[in-house]
C-alpha cells in the first residue's frame, strides 16, 4: 500500500506540473495576441495619421504652387498684352476696305487713314465708327485684324429708300432720314419720290427734320415686307397724316404713323385681295379694324 500510495503521489506530481504549464502557456498566448493587436492597431493610426498629414501639407503646397503659377502667368500675360499694344510691331500699314460702291470705299479708306501707324490691338470699333460719321452712305462696319499690320473693314452700306425733291434739286435718303446724296437723275430713279419747299436746307451726311422729309423717309423703313415696297410711287407725310400713293394711282390712307406696320400688313393683304388693276381710289387703313377700300367699286373689308 506503501508503494501504491507513493505511486499515486508520484503520479499526481507528475500530472499537476504538466497541467500547470499548459495554463501558462495560453495566458501567454493570448497576452501576447492582445499585445500584437493593440500595437498594430496604434502602428496603423500613427501610419494613417502621418499620411494624412503628408497629404495636407503637400495639399497646401500644390494650392500655393497653383495659385503663384496663375498669378504669374496672369501678369506675364498683361506685360506681354500692355508691350505688344504699344509696340511698333503691329502697327497698321495698311488698311483694306470691302463692301460698298467705290466711292464709299475711298472715303472709308481716307476717313481711316488716321488709324495708320496705331496699334492693331488698340483699334476699336467705337473709334472707326468715329472717323466714318461725316461718311453719309456707311450704315455699319465690321473690322479684323489681320496681323502683324493689316486693318480689314467690311462696310454695310446704308441704302437709299427715298428720293426727296427740294425744288430743282433731288437728294436720296436713307430709311433713317440721312442724306445720302444729291440725285443728278431723278426720274430715272424708281424709288419712292417726296416734295419739300425749295428754300429747305438739305445737306449730304445730315439727318431730316420729320416735318422736312424725315418721316417720309423714315415711314419706308417697314414697306419692304408689306407687299407695298415695289408699289409706292408718292409719299405725302404730315405729323397728323401719312399718304402713299401706288403706281396705279391707288392711294394709300394711314392717318397717323401710329401702329404703322399693322397698318402696312393690312393694307398689302387688301392689295392682293383686290389686285393692282382693281380700278378703286384708296384703302383706308386709319382705323385698322375697320379698313375701307373706296372709289368706283367701293367696299368694306374686314380687317380679321
Amino acid at each position: 500500500m506503501f508503494s501504491s500510495t507513493r505511486c499515486v503521489s508520484s503520479g499526481r506530481s507528475c500530472y499537476l506540473p504538466c497541467r500547470g504549464r499548459g495554463v501558462d502557456a495560453e495566458l501567454v498566448g493570448v497576452t501576447a495576441r492582445r499585445r500584437t493587436t493593440r500595437t498594430t492597431k496604434t502602428e496603423s493610426r500613427r501610419t494613417r495619421h502621418r499620411i494624412s498629414t503628408a497629404e495636407n501639407v503637400f495639399g497646401r503646397i500644390s494650392r500655393r504652387q497653383l495659385v503663384t503659377w496663375v498669378a504669374v502667368a496672369l501678369l506675364a500675360c498683361t506685360g506681354l498684352y500692355s508691350i505688344a499694344r504699344f509696340t511698333p510691331i503691329f502697327a497698321v500699314s495698311s488698311i483694306d476696305v470691302v463692301g460698298g460702291t467705290t466711292a464709299t470705299r475711298a472715303a472709308v479708306s481716307a476717313a481711316l487713314e488716321g488709324e495708320k501707324g496705331r496699334s492693331l490691338l488698340a483699334v476699336s470699333g467705337g473709334d472707326l465708327m468715329s472717323r466714318l460719321a461725316d461718311v453719309p452712305d456707311v450704315l455699319s462696319i465690321r473690322f479684323d485684324r489681320r496681323f502683324p499690320s493689316t486693318l480689314r473693314v467690311t462696310v454695310v452700306p446704308e441704302r437709299p429708300v427715298l428720293v426727296l425733291h427740294a425744288g430743282k434739286t433731288a437728294w436720296l435718303v436713307s430709311a433713317r432720314a440721312r442724306v445720302l446724296g444729291q440725285l443728278l437723275h431723278p426720274r430715272r430713279s424708281s424709288l419712292p419720290k417726296a416734295w419739300v419747299p425749295a428754300k429747305t436746307s438739305v445737306t449730304v451726311g445730315s439727318t431730316l427734320p420729320l416735318n422736312a422729309g424725315g418721316l417720309a423717309a423714315q415711314a419706308l423703313a417697314p414697306v419692304a415686307g408689306s407687299g407695298l415696297n415695289a408699289h409706292v410711287r408718292v409719299v405725302d407725310a404730315t405729323k397728323e397724316n401719312l399718304d402713299f400713293r401706288l403706281s396705279n394711282g391707288l392711294e394709300v390712307r394711314f392717318g397717323d404713323t401710329g401702329d404703322l406696320r399693322l397698318k402696312l400688313a393690312i393694307a398689302g393683304r387688301i392689295l392682293r385681295m383686290i389686285g393692282m388693276k382693281s380700278g378703286d381710289s384708296y384703302i383706308d387703313v386709319s382705323v385698322p379694324e375697320r379698313p375701307v377700300v373706296g372709289g368706283p367699286n367701293s367696299q368694306v373689308a374686314g380687317g380679321g
